[in-house]
């Protein structure tokens, strides 16, 4: 199993996956998006996107923000999904991680997620902010999730230099899709006050 950038070839897949997951396919560029691919058979397991959002700071504020590559700009993990035959095995941990991992490659020193999930996260070293905290432009996405979604939407973020993977998601990636992998691992999403049915690996809310 490995995490890859996604090509334009995965267009098609991955507008059904989202589409099916009930995914946020805003300004959808297929670019934007990683999978996870098992590597014995080329079948994708879980995907995910970073989006970047542009800011309407003054110049000043641009240059002292440090947030990312180009001056006033923010970055979003979103759209992550997990195909229910992968889920448990470290697929959606991993996917994270690359998506992190993109991020500070990128140059930015902080990506943000609004989730109802932030337990899952938090695993990752992700930390709850205040609403005041975010970007204007995430407070502006933070409200609409919460109309569409629910109030349990929240903010988390995390330095891109920080992310941090528990042992058991990185064994059991080693190990998925062998037939000796435990669909339901010792420590699983109950664990962390998430619904395996409703959840899917994801944190955006557009579901």
């Amino acid at each position: 199993m490995y995490v890859r950038d996604a090509k334009n070839r995965d267009e098609v897949w991955l507008l059904d996956r989202i589409e099916e997951m009930g995914l946020d396919e805003q300004a959808f560029r297929s670019r934007d998006y990683v999978i996870a691919i098992d590597e014995e058979t080329n079948e994708k397991a879980g995907f995910g996107r970073i989006r970047v959002h542009k800011t309407e700071r003054d110049e000043s504020e641009r240059e002292s923000s440090g947030r990312g590559a180009v001056a006033g700009e923010v970055c979003e993990l979103t759209s992550i999904g997990v195909l229910e035959a992968w889920r448990g095995q470290g697929v959606g941990a991993h996917v994270v991680e690359r998506l992190v991992q993109t991020a500070g490659d990128k140059q930015f020193e902080t990506v943000y997620a609004l989730t109802p999930e932030p337990e899952y996260l938090a695993q990752f070293g992700f930390e709850g902010l205040d609403e005041a905290e975010l970007p204007e432009v995430l407070r502006d996405r933070l409200e609409e999730k919460r109309t569409a979604r629910g109030d349990d939407v929240v903010p988390v973020a995390l330095g891109t230099d920080e992310f941090v993977m528990p042992a058991r998601f990185r064994d059991a990636f080693k190990r998925a899709g062998s037939e000796d992998v435990d669909p339901e691992p010792e420590e699983g999403p109950e664990d962390f006050g998430i619904d395996p049915d409703e959840a899917t690996y994801k944190y955006d809310t557009g579901r």
